[in-house]
């Protein structure tokens, strides 16, 4: 058996005018965050990690490990420029603190750790700690 259903003129008016007056608006008044980028990779026994970090100078890139949690965080620094006679239009560089986190499934020798920072990538190398082996021990 079919459906009949009322066609009703006034009520699909609203799907014919939706969107028709709403213009989409966008506030630049934030600065757009800057995101890290990062490749994780285990071989054997130790972890590589790629970090997209363009902008940031050596200096200004912190790496903690604490056990099995890896921490890298960069600033960006303003710097000022005063031109006289020239006025700024539009300025879309960013300038700010960015930073992330992760945890590895084993934990990482902080003694041994390596990182490499070239064209804006940081390069760690991550080894794991020797698992402790467990002694048994003989009851007297």
């Amino acid at each position: 058996m079919a459906n009949i259903t009322r066609y009703d003129p006034f009520n699909d008016m609203d799907d014919l005018f939706k969107g028709l007056f709403v213009r989409p608006m966008r506030f630049d008044l934030e600065t757009p965050q800057m995101r890290m980028k990062i490749d994780v990779s285990k071989a054997d026994d130790t972890y590589t990690v790629k970090a997209d970090i363009p902008g940031v100078r050596k200096g200004d890139i912190q790496v903690s490990v604490d056990g099995n949690e890896v921490t890298i965080s960069g600033e960006i620094r303003k710097e000022t420029e005063e031109k006289k006679g020239e006025e700024v239009i539009r300025s879309e560089r960013y300038y700010g603190k960015v930073a992330r986190s992760f945890t590895l499934p084993h934990e990482v020798d902080e003694a041994r750790v390596v990182a490499k920072y070239d064209d804006g990538v940081l390069k760690l190398t991550l080894p794991m700690k020797a698992k402790a082996t467990s002694k048994k021990i003989a009851v007297n």
